[in-house]
């Protein structure tokens, strides 16, 4: 079954294994490998209905032939690209600080560059503080967009942490993973990070418990 897959790019056979619900996840060869289980699979319901079954089996021989089955396709019908996602350990004062916090978010007005409606480069960039003796928004005119002031600053406690409630910690190789404490730290993988690395950061960090911010399904 696997000779037909083998003239086959990876970019076809990822498109095969998302038509089937199959993870896309892995090398050619671990793609190439679930696409013939998933034949194999399929054709045991054939093999199964052409069988007949012996009359002089006891009752208690099927339920045993029947478990162990059920165990075999427990195994095979398991999901290799889900991971959980891991929980903080969070106390009580942490718990509303977050979710005051995330209530004051709402209330926070997008803090825009002067003239950001006016030149496609200023509105991609992130906030300046005016400047100039004429600057409207430096002088609070109300058609301008808000200043940032310190009564926009959120509650100290929660500052600095992602929404789940984990403090993220930068990581470029699978030695950044050893530091960190998984109860209450979660993994950042730098954006420079290359695909091969990647994927050993994502399985070293799956063995030590710890959950992967901006994890990629596709590597």
């Amino acid at each position: 079954m696997a000779e037909e897959y083998e003239g086959m790019t990876v970019a076809e056979l990822k498109v095969l294994l998302k038509e089937r619900g199959l993870p896309v996840s892995g090398k050619k060869s671990e793609l190439i490998e679930r696409l013939s289980h998933e034949q194999e699979d399929v054709a045991e319901p054939e093999e199964l209905e052409s069988t007949a079954v012996d009359e002089t089996a006891t009752e208690d021989d099927f339920e045993a032939d029947e478990d162990e089955d059920w165990d075999d396709d427990w195994e095979d019908d398991e999901d290799e690209g889900h991971v959980a996602k891991q929980k903080p350990v969070l106390s009580d004062d942490l718990k509303v600080a977050l979710a005051l916090r995330f209530e004051q978010k709402k209330k926070t007005p997008s803090f825009r560059r002067t003239e950001w409606f006016r030149y496609k480069r200023l509105s991609r960039s992130g906030w300046r503080a005016p400047h100039g003796m004429d600057s409207k928004q430096r002088r609070n005119y109300k058609y301008r967009s808000s200043l940032v002031r310190v009564g926009h600053g959120k509650v100290a406690v929660a500052r600095g942490l992602h929404p789940s409630g984990f403090r993220e910690i930068m990581v470029h190789n699978t030695g950044d993973l050893e530091t960190i404490d998984p109860e209450t730290e979660a993994a950042r993988v730098g954006k420079t990070v290359g695909g091969r690395k990647r994927e050993q950061i994502y399985s070293r960090a799956d063995e030590l418990g710890i959950r992967v911010l901006n994890r990629r399904r596709d590597v």
